[in-house]
C-alpha cells in the first residue's frame, strides 16, 4: 500500500482549530506522532499516512484540515 506525506499549512490563528478538528473524528492519525513547526513559528504539520491513493490519504484528516493539506506520495530510500 502506498505511503503519503500529508503536508498542512495553516495560519497561526488556526492552530487550535486544526487540533480541535480531530476531536470526535475517527482517524488512524489521531493520537499518532506528527512533525510540526507550530511552536517555532512555521505553522505547518506533516503526517505520514498509508492509503491506496492521495484522496484516501486526505480523508484520514478532518475536512477543515484536509482542505489546506497536500498529499505527496513517498517511499523509503537508503541514502548512499
Amino acid at each position: 500500500m502506498p505511503s503519503y506525506l500529508l503536508h498542512n499549512r495553516h495560519a497561526a490563528d488556526d492552530c487550535g482549530v486544526v487540533f480541535a478538528a480531530f476531536r470526535g473524528f475517527p482517524s488512524p492519525l489521531r493520537h499518532a506522532t506528527a512533525l510540526s513547526s507550530c511552536r517555532t513559528g512555521g505553522h505547518e504539520i506533516w503526517w505520514q499516512a498509508t492509503a491506496p491513493d492521495p484522496q484516501a490519504a486526505l480523508r484520514q484528516l478532518p475536512r477543515f484540515v484536509a482542505t489546506a493539506t497536500t498529499a505527496i506520495r513517498i517511499e523509503r530510500l537508503d541514502t548512499p
